[in-house]
């Protein structure tokens, strides 16, 4: 099924069931189905509160986690909408703070699913649909919406005046869906990666962005002049960075110096950033410079170079080994991980990795291979893997296993050892569903 989405409520789990039999079992990128079935829902994405989109091959997630945290810690209301799911499909719909119920959610996607059979949306667009349904009947301040795929044709960019949008870090990632270029559009692949991203800015509305290479920049910022949206670049218009144990950003409204980000990874912080910029950057809401602070602390982001706790997988190893778990599975997020390890000694990372078949099989462990001292491949369930003889390069003893329990369990990972469990969002989400550290 599309995601591996799974549910224990009988209600929602027939209504994915129907999903699966109508939607087109792959993502087609386009805006003409959603909008046709928005439109039968009499146009729910047209009544939603104040909107954030974020876009970005790896760091939107985080910047929307950042968005949140700082809406709540002002004392206001927040919806949010991110993909995929890591242990439950409710994760992706939160409404006004909480997660939707199982009960509206199969509600939902039966009021959905009823109206378009026709149409036959695919997984996306449904969930998407479902989401701005619930999204306009449940009253909030603010609507966070990460872009699933791309930006320019992905399901969230029906939305026509956001308050702001942003762009996180750009990488090489969907290659199927967003490398064929069409007639008059970038051929280099991170230009037209960084145009395709570039597609969610809209007139009147300003558009936040990253450091990215000239060129990117540029049609970055020569697509938002055509259509009219206030573009504002990182290092031009405002910046940020961490010196002095310290977050310390800047723009034309003045300074802020930040506690930095509790999230792990140095990558964090300029997640945090673009959303400190987005939300200074826009009148909808007025958000204090307390909030921002706040929110430094207060953001949540599972699966992402998470710190497993005391549980069922980790009893497991024979050590005290610590145990971390990242749903990274392309080469940005390779470096980012060799970053946040670079400290630890060569040979002392257990990695345990199931990657995708459809993923650069070397993403994750190239960056990392001096710090390996074994790697244990997994099967991803559900999904086509990697098996042990796609890793050729990995520099250290490659064995497999036949899931994560038994990878564990075969670690020899004593005191002062550092267990990685990563290469797919997928993967992290057995790993929290199997440690019972369940998103909430």
């Amino acid at each position: 099924m599309a995601d591996g989405a799974r549910s224990d409520h009988p209600a929602v789990q027939k209504q994915l069931d129907r999903l699966e039999m109508l939607s087109p079992g792959r993502d087609i990128l386009g805006l003409e189905r959603i909008s046709a079935v928005l439109d039968r829902l009499n146009n729910p994405h047209q009544k939603l509160p104040s909107v954030f989109h974020v876009a970005g091959t790896n760091g939107k997630g985080s910047t929307c986690a950042f968005l949140r945290a700082a809406i709540e810690a002002e004392g206001l209301k927040a919806h949010v909408y991110t993909s995929p799911h890591l242990v439950r499909f409710n994760e992706r719909i939160r409404l006004a703070g909480k997660l939707i119920e199982d009960e509206y959610l199969a509600e939902l996607l039966a009021r959905v699913l009823d109206i378009s059979e026709d149409i036959n949306p695919s997984f996306f667009e449904a969930t998407t649909a479902a989401a701005f349904l619930a999204f306009a009947e449940t009253p909030a301040d603010a609507c966070i919406l990460e872009v699933g795929l791309g930006g320019r044709l992905d399901a969230t960019n029906v939305i026509s005046s956001p308050a702001a949008t942003g762009i996180a870090a750009l990488g090489i990632d969907h290659e199927a869906f967003l490398l064929s270029p069409e007639d008059g559009t970038p051929g280099d692949p991170m230009v037209r990666i960084a145009w395709e991203k570039a597609g969610i800015a809209k007139k009147n509305s300003p558009l936040l962005t990253q450091k990215y290479a000239a060129e990117i920049l540029h049609v970055i910022a020569d697509h938002a002049a055509q259509i009219g949206a206030q573009h504002f670049p990182r290092g031009e218009e405002w910046d940020a960075a961490i010196y002095e144990g310290q977050l310390h950003y800047r723009d034309a409204a003045g300074k802020l110096n930040l506690p930095l980000p509790a999230l792990v990874g140095a990558h964090q912080a300029d997640n945090a950033a673009l959303a400190i910029a987005m939300l200074r950057h826009q009148d909808a809401l007025a958000i204090s410079d307390g909030a921002l602070r706040a929110a430094m602390g207060w953001a949540q982001w599972p699966g992402r170079m998470h710190l497993l706790i005391a549980g069922p997988l980790t009893h497991l190893l024979p050590g005290d080994a610590e145990v971390w778990v990242d749903g990274g599975h392309n080469v940005s997020a390779g470096l980012a991980l060799a970053k946040h390890f670079a400290d630890h000694e060569a040979g002392s990372i257990d990695l345990v990795i199931g990657m995708l078949s459809n993923k650069d099989a070397g993403a994750i462990i190239t960056p990392l291979h001096e710090k390996l001292s074994s790697v244990t491949v997994i099967p991803v369930p559900g999904h086509e893997s990697h098996g042990a003889g796609d890793y050729p390069d990995a520099d250290a003893p490659v064995r497999e296993a036949h899931d994560i329990a038994a990878a564990l369990r075969s670690l020899d990972a004593g005191l002062g050892k550092t267990v990685l469990i990563a290469g797919s969002l997928y993967l992290a989400g057995e790993v929290l569903r199997a440690n019972e550290q369940v998103p909430d």
